[in-house]
């Protein structure tokens, strides 16, 4: 909930930004200077590639949270990794347990839950590029799901 609320309140401060900078890019864009028409347009595509990035993202974690707890509740997320006491995963149990998630993966190529629990070896083993692939492709079938199911 505690993340929540700071997400909220980022994306609070980041409307009131993109607010601000609407504003100074029509100033620029009724000056009639080139110069200034320029910075303008750059006022406006910039902020707008920004929110594109951070609704991505957003619904990245939304989507993110709903198939976790939709596995929570089946009961087929994996088995919690011991860890550190700095809160990180043992790498060698995380080492030791990647090759069941990354067999899951091949014998069920199309299932978004066996995406989901090498998206988080992946995570464990500290590889957070190849985590966030997995789980862009767990996404992807899991949305297929939904269409089918509705």
């Amino acid at each position: 909930m505690k993340t929540k609320l700071w997400v909220g309140g980022i994306l609070l401060l980041f409307a009131l930004y993109i607010g601000m900078t609407f504003t100074q890019a029509i100033r620029l864009l009724n000056t009639g200077e080139l110069v200034a028409q320029i910075m303008g347009i750059a006022i406006l595509v910039i902020p707008a590639l920004c929110v594109w990035i951070l609704i991505r993202e957003v619904l990245f974690g939304l989507r993110t949270e709903k198939m976790g707890k939709a596995l929570a509740a089946s009961g087929e997320l994996p088995e919690d990794l011991p860890r550190m006491p700095s809160g990180r995963f043992i790498r060698s149990a995380a080492d030791a347990d990647f090759p069941i998630h990354q067999r899951d993966v091949e014998e069920n190529p199309e299932s978004w839950k066996s995406w989901y629990r090498l998206a988080l070896a992946y995570e464990a083993c500290g590889d957070k590029p190849r985590a966030r692939k997995s789980m862009r492709t767990a996404i992807t079938f899991w949305q297929a799901d939904q269409k089918v199911s509705q």
